[in-house]
């Protein structure tokens, strides 16, 4: 995910490893530690976390008090599923090498309001078991100060203070962690070989496979224009109607839907959506008030084999009561491929975005 509202799709933002080319050949499935870091460059000192509304897991952290220390700086916000799907290896170096030396700051910067609020950040670290220091910034001071923009974006920081790699998006687990435990040896910690990364449970995306990138709905937000001629009108509740075929990743809704500047909000009892999307697994950033939402796919009710994790089958059909601001899994297809989405939204179902993998 990215701050820049451009057109640019890049699935799942993958693997762009700054130092990539000086340490592919270091990196090995045996996880020996490369012990020679004048190849990877060093890009000058860290900036201090700065304008962090709140803490969690831990009290004020300075980088200056961190010396000595590696410290992986992680931004990311809890409703990005690129950022979710990293937190597996988050947590598993944490448990590895948080007694020996590594410090992981996950700063959390939110891309929308409901993200700004500090008990649903809370809920959602402890949801996700994430056990490191997390860091609230809200206004964006710490994000500007790296000149960061991007979601997931980790720096690598050594003993000196200094950023040594800065790792765009999911991927490349084996070579960050094989440079955590350069940085560690180097700090003078004693690091025992293999490779976390490895035994991980992680969920593995096949990018080339994705044909739908992320999608927003607000008038604000979405990159694309809606299906539906009627358009979007800014603060006003549409009736939207159904014309003509639908095209690939496009939404199209149908009923009464109130259009915000970051979302869409269901406003009768006729309202629905739908979308061709290719994918594996289907997500949707929302809220409610405990408003029922009915999923189908290809014209058909969910089997249990298509089932997102969010979801209940009751009586034939499945469905969600969305209530907490997050992202929810509606579709988990065994294989990926071209499908036919359609929402059914009892009123107060608020849409922010679709994602995918």
């Amino acid at each position: 995910m990215t701050k820049i509202n451009v057109y640019v799709v890049v699935f799942g933002i993958i693997g762009i490893v700054i130092v990539a080319a000086a340490l592919s050949a270091l990196v090995s499935n045996q996880g020996s530690v490369p012990t020679d870091l004048s190849k990877v460059p060093n890009r000058g000192p860290a900036p201090n976390f700065q304008g962090i509304a709140a803490w969690i897991n831990s009290p004020v952290l300075n980088l200056s008090e961190l010396r000595g220390k590696v410290v992986l700086v992680d931004f990311w916000t809890y409703s990005c599923i690129n950022c979710i799907r990293t937190l597996p290896y988050l947590n598993a170096w944490y448990g590895r090498y948080g007694n020996n030396g590594l410090v992981i700051v996950g700063v959390h910067t939110p891309e929308f309001q409901f993200e700004k609020n500090y008990s649903n950040v809370l809920a959602a670290v402890k949801s996700l078991e994430i056990k490191y220091p997390v860091a609230l910034d809200s206004g964006y001071a710490t994000w500007n100060a790296y000149g960061n923009q991007y979601w997931p974006a980790d720096y690598l920081i050594d003993k000196n203070g200094d950023i040594r790699d800065m790792h765009i998006g999911e991927g490349g687990y084996n070579a960050t962690e094989m440079l955590i435990q350069a940085l560690l040896q180097n700090a003078g910690y004693t690091i025992r070989a293999g490779i976390t990364a490895n035994s991980v449970n992680g969920t593995n995306v096949k990018f080339s496979q994705v044909g739908t990138p992320e999608i927003y709905v607000g008038y604000s937000t979405a990159r694309l224009p809606i299906g539906n001629p009627q358009g979007f009108s800014p603060g006003q509740v549409v009736s939207y109607t159904l014309s003509g075929p639908m095209q690939n990743n496009t939404v199209y809704f149908s009923g009464k839907w109130y259009n915000a500047p970051d979302s869409v909000i269901s406003a009768g009892s006729d309202s629905k959506l739908f979308l061709i999307y290719k994918a594996k697994n289907a997500n949707v950033v929302a809220q409610g008030n405990s408003s029922l939402i009915i999923v189908k796919l290809d014209g058909k009710n969910l089997s249990q084999t298509y089932l997102g994790s969010d979801l209940v089958l009751r009586d034939g059909a499945a469905s969600a009561s969305i209530s907490s601001a997050r992202l929810y899994n509606i579709v988990g297809a065994p294989s990926y491929g071209w499908h036919v989405l359609e929402i059914i939204a009892s009123p107060g179902f608020r849409l922010y975005t679709f994602t995918f993998g």
